[in-house]
């Protein structure tokens, strides 16, 4: 997810400036060097129906574990999974909201979502009470995802964890989900807490909303960044998969964006932190 100021179309770039900030909370680290990712990785992500620029990064966790990532805007793919094929999507022939190969089986469907408290990482007075509200908003839905939240630190029992990465900058970051679970950690950079002024609460419920939806399998409404500006992140003849009863991307025309859903891209600041229409659609089709 991007942020643009002024009506200023958003730029993609690596490493989470603005709303993808590079997600290290230790500031004691050295800078990873710059490497250009591989053609088999690249092409890895295409067949994840992304092209957005990527880069390689190296992402911490709240137990102190780490991964080797690419991370393309706000999406993380982890490389042994990338090599592996568990982001590939299949084509479907009819395009019509978008969404990932990867969603939580039926069995996973009781969410235990902590918002982090801890010294480290905790989420701010107006991340807590966004992400109160985005859970109140998922669990409205005629759909069998049922969020249970809590605040606290035991981040290891949570099915979804929460927390401020302590980055500048407005957005965050979270994973698709693997082997039927949802997208455990959800990165809110800290500038995300006091973005938007008076509006600084929904703005927070329509970032950490969004996030969650990537972590319940949603891909970005406008996955061809017609309203960011930015590069393509990939097709249907990639994999975007498009759910029933959504506007299509062959079918949009000036207007025919759903420019008011979560999903979208790119966050300016006046968001009401709700769903679209379509996103109740799209949530009630998968789940």
């Amino acid at each position: 997810m991007k942020k643009i100021k002024l009506l200023a179309l958003c730029a993609i770039v690596a490493g989470f400036a603005t709303s993808c900030q590079k997600d290290e909370i230790a500031s004691e680290t050295a800078p990873e060097v710059s490497i250009e990712v591989s053609d088999a990785h690249k092409a890895g992500i295409l067949a994840a129906g992304v092209t957005a620029e990527a880069s390689y990064q190296t992402i911490k966790y709240l137990d102190g574990s780490s991964v080797k990532a690419i991370v393309a805007d706000d999406m993380v793919f982890r490389i042994e999974l990338l090599e592996a094929g568990a982001y590939a999507l299949g084509v479907d022939g009819d395009n019509r909201q978008y969404r990932t190969n990867n969603l939580i089986s039926s069995g996973n469907r009781t969410i235990d979502i902590l918002g982090f408290t801890g010294s480290c990482c905790a989420l701010t007075t107006n991340m807590r009470t966004g992400l109160q509200w985005a859970v109140n908003n998922y669990n409205r839905i005629n759909s069998t995802l049922n969020f249970r939240l809590t605040f606290g630190t035991n981040f290891q029992a949570a099915d979804m964890v929460v927390y401020n990465n302590g980055q500048s900058g407005a957005g965050g970051q979270a994973e698709f989900p693997t082997g039927g679970r949802p997208g455990k950690f959800i990165q809110i950079n800290a500038g995300t807490g006091t973005f938007g002024g008076s509006n600084v609460n929904n703005v927070n419920e329509h970032v950490i909303g969004h996030e969650i939806g990537h972590a319940v399998g949603f891909r970005h409404t406008d996955y061809a960044r017609r309203r960011c500006g930015g590069a393509n992140e990939g097709g249907g003849g990639v994999g975007a998969i498009n759910i029933p009863g959504t506007p299509s991307e062959n079918r949009w025309g000036a207007s025919g964006l759903d420019s008011g859903s979560l999903m979208i891209s790119c966050f300016d600041g006046s968001e009401d932190g709700e769903f679209s229409n379509f996103d109740v659609v799209a949530l009630e089709f998968l789940y």
